[in-house]
């Protein structure tokens, strides 16, 4: 296969960053408060509102997720093959907005068609705006880990504002107010993409416009089909969320269909690119386990937060949904500061752990965070565990997506092909899809019967059995993925 030799770009100041990547930033930042914000009402929402049983409702949002993420590899490949970035994001902004404003009305059809327009918009933005930042940095650019990190940090920012206000406004005031809220930061976050996109100059541009404009289906043109076919996957997506069961078929097919087409990608390439491609596709699948585990923040953490965790601070009750929703992108945000500061410093020094020696490493913070959780439930006499053991389990857990989700995308961008970064973009992504798919079968096993959901005392249990195991099992991941660290380290050939 012929390779096409990526464009090394002027690198600015070697002290500082882009100031695209600052724009970036901002338009990610208000995307991903309305993304978490509305996630963190979905399955509250379900049991509370919609009366589904608790195994119903954890199926739906675990489809949700897993569609929400299996997108980008679509939007990916459809981005490096026709529309570029920047018309992916902006694409995928209107339509996450339009789901937003959906979900805002006070409907039964609105749910599932909400839920269906910002899966779709989703794998046009979340892939590409991430690839951009890519576009950035030259290759082995020292600050590339440190932008990704800076990134993800306005990830953050966004998803900790959205899930503490839409979560407040949404248990406490109404629940589609808060939907709206959602769609209202929405909006703002495409706005700033539009204003600042000119600044990115020739980076995201398709690839090829005169193949975008060729004529397809009675003389229309390549963008308005591509435009017109995503608006009929919408029905399509609201029909699969009332026949979630074949989700299984879908998600392991796709998973299957990807690792085949990856390794069939890597023997056409020469060897060194094929064992990059190689390094990278047991990265992903290791992935997949630690998103199963750790999306459980969204699900089965959520209804954990409202029936087990002490919410009485100084005699006021605060709000679970929107305390177990700050939490996470909270730490993120504190943390991210030591992160982008700790690996440059390393690096300096030469001991920056290697990529695979820091997704080792996220495994065991994971599982620690998992094991404090399980400590408190053995201490809660009346089923309640203490909020600050709550707090600091979330700590462990946030040390652990640091050192996988931020180097997870620079890794990406090092590894994989000039030509084919957004479907690996998107590949990436997919991989948190199937791991939120089995963080949804992994809350139902802590699916609480009906009988006992208000008493604390009764539904601890249902909790506390699957929460060991998770740490358990994550810390034991952790240790087989250390221990392969020298042969994925050979595979990664000159990337740092």
């Amino acid at each position: 296969m012929d390779l096409i030799e990526p464009k090394i770009p002027e690198a600015p100041a070697a002290t500082g960053h882009p100031k695209q990547l600052y724009m970036l930033f901002f338009a990610e930042m208000w995307e991903r408060f309305s993304f978490y914000g509305m996630k963190a009402l979905l399955l509250a929402y379900m049991v509370t509102q919609l009366k589904f049983d608790e195994p119903k409702g954890y199926a739906i949002l675990g489809s949700y997720a897993a569609l929400v993420y299996t997108m980008p590899m679509f939007g990916g490949v459809i981005a490096d093959r026709f529309l570029g970035y920047r018309r992916a994001v902006l694409f995928g902004g209107i339509l996450m907005t339009i789901g937003h404003m959906v979900l805002a009305i006070p409907a039964g059809w609105s749910f599932f068609y909400g839920m269906a327009f910002i899966i779709c918009g989703n794998g046009f933005f979340k892939p590409n705006v991430s690839s951009l930042v890519g576009t950035l940095y030259a290759d082995n650019d020292p600050r590339k880990d440190s932008a990704f990190s800076i990134f993800y940090m306005g990830i953050n920012i966004g998803a900790a504002l959205g899930g503490l206000l839409c979560g407040y406004v949404g248990q406490k005031i109404n629940w589609h107010y808060g939907f709206g809220l959602a769609g209202i930061f929405m909006l703002l976050g495409l706005v700033v993409f539009y204003i600042g996109k000119d600044s990115l100059q020739e980076k995201g541009l398709p690839p090829n416009p005169a193949a975008l404009r060729k004529p397809l289906f009675s003389g229309i043109p390549t963008e308005i089909v591509i435009y017109g076919g995503t608006l009929l996957v919408i029905p399509m997506v609201v029909a699969l969320f009332h026949r979630y069961e074949v989700m299984d078929y879908i998600m392991f097919g796709l998973g299957a269909l990807s690792f085949a087409y990856i390794l069939y990608i890597a023997f056409q390439l020469e060897r060194v690119a094929r064992y990059k491609l190689f390094a990278a596709l047991v990265l992903i699948v290791f992935s997949t386990l630690f998103w199963a585990f750790y999306e459980q923040n969204a699900g089965s953490l959520n209804l954990f937060a409202m029936r087990n965790v002490d919410m009485q601070v100084a005699g006021i009750h605060l709000p679970a949904l929107s305390v177990n929703n700050f939490l996470p992108p909270a730490w993120v945000i504190v943390l991210s500061f030591f992160f982008a500061w700790l690996w440059p410093a390393l690096s300096r020094k030469g001991w920056e752990p290697s990529t695979p020696l820091k997704f080792g490493l996220s495994f065991i913070f994971l599982g620690l965070g998992f094991c404090v959780f399980y400590a408190a439930c053995l201490q809660a006499d009346n089923g309640l565990i203490a909020l600050s053991a709550f707090i600091l389990g979330y700590f462990f857990i946030i040390c652990g997506e640091l050192c996988l989700s931020p180097i997870g995308l620079s890794m990406i961008t090092k590894l994989s092909p000039a030509n084919i970064v957004a479907m690996m973009m998107g590949i990436w992504f997919f991989a948190s899809a199937i791991g939120e798919f089995l963080a949804g079968k992994i809350g139902a096993l802590m699916s609480v019967p009906q009988n006992v959901v208000a008493n604390p005392v009764l539904s601890l249990p249902y909790y506390a059995d699957i929460i060991s195991k998770i740490g358990l099992y994550s810390i034991g991941i952790g240790v087989v993925l250390i221990l392969l660290v020298p042969l994925i380290r050979r595979w990664m050939a000159d990337v740092r």
